[in-house]
């Protein structure tokens, strides 16, 4: 594989992890951040966050286009943006406002199982500047073993679980819980690398 694609990738996203899983991949990518605010319509949890990736795009999109599109060598460009969720019974678990939150949580997905979804959106704009657009939706089942309250309040305490959707990282101490998965694995760390990898690969890897 190619470590550079035709024309500029930009990673949307300013979660770390993506980061990181981008990088392994071995490919060359920039990371732009919008500070404008995503919202979403729909309330059914795979739509949404094919919804919220798009708009993430969209957003670096824009701001891309004011600043850089008329220097030399702006496109084409690919744009690559990303949304994770947690869902346990129908709810969604962002990420928690608090300790106390953080343990609410780890107690509900102790002991059961949730779903993952990651939503991606890859913008495609040719020499031209004329845009294309894919999406992508990652589906992992998650199954974690009971934990005691000491367990959980030892967990939280370490702080990995702040800012992070559902209050846990599949990648860090929370993974000796996990009692197995049904699905991608790096999708519930935060991106989906072999589906991006494919969705790369139609477009210039």
């Amino acid at each position: 594989m190619k470590n550079t694609i035709d024309g500029k990738l930009l990673l949307a996203s300013a979660s770390p992890r993506r980061k990181e899983l981008l990088t392994q991949m071995g490919v060359s990518f920039e990371v732009r951040i919008s500070n404008q605010e995503e919202r979403c319509e729909s309330t059914i949890p795979q739509e949404m966050v094919k919804e919220l990736a798009l708009q993430k795009a969209e957003n670096v999109a824009r701001e891309y286009w004011k600043k850089e599109a008329g220097e030399k060598g702006a496109f084409p460009v690919r744009i690559l943006g990303a949304d994770t969720i947690v869902v346990q019974n129908g709810a969604i678990l962002g990420k928690p406002k608090n300790r106390t939150d953080a343990v609410r949580m780890i107690r509900d997905l102790q002991g059961s199982s949730h779903f993952v979804y990651t939503g991606v959106a890859l913008l495609c704009y040719d020499a031209a500047g004329q845009k294309t657009v894919q999406t992508h939706v990652e589906e992992t089942r998650v199954f974690v073993h009971p934990m005691t309250g000491d367990e959980i309040l030892e967990y939280v305490n370490s702080g990995e679980c702040d800012d992070k959707a559902g209050a846990y990282g599949i990648q860090g101490s929370f993974g000796k819980y996990i009692h197995r998965i049904e699905g991608d694995y790096y999708n519930v760390v935060g991106l989906p690398l072999s589906a991006v990898y494919q969705m790369l690969k139609r477009n210039g890897i």
